[in-house]
């Protein structure tokens, strides 16, 4: 049976197990992101495909079961798996998406390398994906497709099956063209995504940004422009935009473009900070800190989130306020990339080496400034602590949205807390409650620290009452919802809705 829905996304949906030496495919332990929304489309349609790579062995592909139903799954909705070996991922995930393409899209050329990609091999897993997609979707079916990994499947899609519609998401920033345009392979990009019925973006900004793209490299007419939704701030923000395009015309196509900024599980959040296990944490955590207040800033290791500039502001905030050392905590989790990700080797090292000169510069015997995470924390840790946090410090230089931002909103519930967003966050476009501050100033940088500290309990609520609704209205499955309304306007005239 041909499948009405076809999702496209790197990430399988499930949690590889051994149970009495069976394998067994169960849900992720973390609920959190967009997976879990993503599955319950993909279990409530009609018949669907999940579509991702699988590093594997040769040995491994032997008896490689290509084909999985998730654990209490229905036959109807399958995971389908592309086998790569180590060498594939290396050159196509690790080196041409993350040395390439993540810092022109980021903003940060003096990252780009080109000698090292691999445009042979990324055309040709792009090319699986879409081989794949075809063979499992029907005629009318909706092939959702997510992220800059999968730049080049609209195009091949395309030539197999003209009339079938395509999706496609951008979950990162999408640059200026004078950015953009550096990457070699720009045509070969943009010809794909001008293949497909929707672009979507987190933010107007980016939107604006593909157009303007698109338009230096083909004759790409100017269809349709708007207003931006409410949803967004329209002025005064660094990545703001009044009106954005949302459509074009390209060789007899229409392409529909659109913002819908991905959200956050609010409830489910409230609920697990409200359980007796994250609630006995968060006393832990309180009797343990005392008065003092507690700062959090959760994150990976990256050249993009901006973790230099804000230890450098924190080191600044205890020398030039002495009588603060002793009653701030600053809580960071930095994750450490993968093995193999050598180009984060650098900015790891840079976290290291900083937070262990402030702790040496200003610890006493009852009072560590920092306490520095390298590994994943768990879920319900994670939880207690963005609970228990007076300040949340978000200050990346570059993000396509930042759902951390979100997640301790929801955690607060719009009863306290002070969040400190960089502006150049696409979530800031949507968080104009937040302490939005510019990590690229020293000054500004204290002006907001210093502000989130002073801030009274009064105007904590009041902004954390507006943010709280932003987060509640515009939740993850929102996200789901406004995609799948946004496909099925593509539609013509009396033509039937995707799914």
């Amino acid at each position: 049976m041909k499948s009405s829905l076809v999702i496209l996304y790197h990430r399988e949906p499930y949690d590889e197990v051994v149970v009495d030496g069976k394998t067994v495919y169960r849900d992720k332990k973390s609920p959190n992101g967009i997976v879990p929304t993503l599955k319950t489309f993909f279990a409530n349609a009609e018949s669907a495909t999940w579509i991702a790579w699988k590093q594997m062995t040769a040995k491994q592909q032997s008896n490689f079961e290509e084909r999985v139903v998730m654990e209490g799954g229905k036959e109807s909705s399958q995971v389908r798996r592309i086998p790569l070996s180590a060498q594939q991922v290396k050159d196509f995930y690790y080196i041409t998406a993350k040395e390439a393409f993540w810092p022109i899209l980021h903003s940060f050329p003096e990252h780009f390398t080109y000698e090292s990609s691999d445009w042979d091999n990324f055309k040709a897993i792009n090319q699986l994906f879409a081989d794949a997609a075809c063979e499992d979707a029907a005629e009318d079916a909706l092939i959702w497709i997510h992220d800059y990994n999968l730049w080049l499947t609209p195009y091949y899609i395309r030539q197999k099956m003209p009339n079938v519609k395509i999706a496609f998401f951008h979950h990162t920033p999408f640059p200026a063209a004078d950015v953009f345009n550096i990457l070699h392979w720009r045509e070969a990009i943009v010809d794909s995504l001008l293949c497909c019925d929707l672009c979507g973006f987190h933010i107007p900004r980016y939107v604006e940004n593909f157009a303007g793209v698109a338009r230096s490299l083909r004759d790409v007419k100017t269809v349709e422009r708007g207003p931006v939704r409410e949803a967004f701030t329209p002025h005064g923000v660094a990545l703001s935009e009044p009106d954005m395009t949302t459509k074009l015309s390209y060789q007899g196509r229409t392409v529909h473009l659109d913002a819908f900024p991905v959200g956050t599980h609010p409830q489910y959040i409230a609920d697990v900070v409200n359980s007796e296990k994250v609630q006995a944490s968060i006393k832990q955590i309180r009797d343990d800190i005392g008065d003092n207040k507690l700062i959090v800033s959760a994150g990976r290791v990256d050249y993009v989130k901006g973790a230099k500039e804000m230890l450098l502001c924190y080191e600044r905030l205890l020398t030039r306020r002495p009588e603060l050392q002793g009653k701030v905590n600053l809580v960071m989790t930095a994750v450490k990339a993968a093995a193999g990700m050598r180009v984060y080797k650098t900015a790891q090292s840079q976290i290291e080496q900083m937070v262990g000169k402030i702790n040496g510069r200003f610890s006493k015997l009852n009072w560590t400034p920092i306490l520095l995470f390298t590994e994943p924390v768990p879920y319900h840790e994670l939880m207690a602590f963005y609970g228990t946090a007076d300040i949340a410090w978000i200050p990346p230089l570059r993000d396509g949205l930042n759902l951390v931002a979100k997640e301790y909103i929801a955690a607060h519930q719009g009863r306290d807390g002070v969040l400190i967003l960089s502006e150049f966050t696409g979530s800031a476009v949507e968080l104009p409650d937040a302490v939005l501050t510019n990590p690229y100033s020293d000054k500004h940088m204290d002006e907001s620290i210093d502000q989130a500290l002073a801030m009274s309990p009064e105007e904590q609520q009041e902004r954390m009452q507006r943010l709280h609704q932003v987060v509640l209205q515009y939740d993850v499955k929102e996200w789901a919802n406004h995609m799948f309304r946004a496909a099925n306007a593509t539609a013509s005239p009396g033509e039937p809705a995707l799914v």
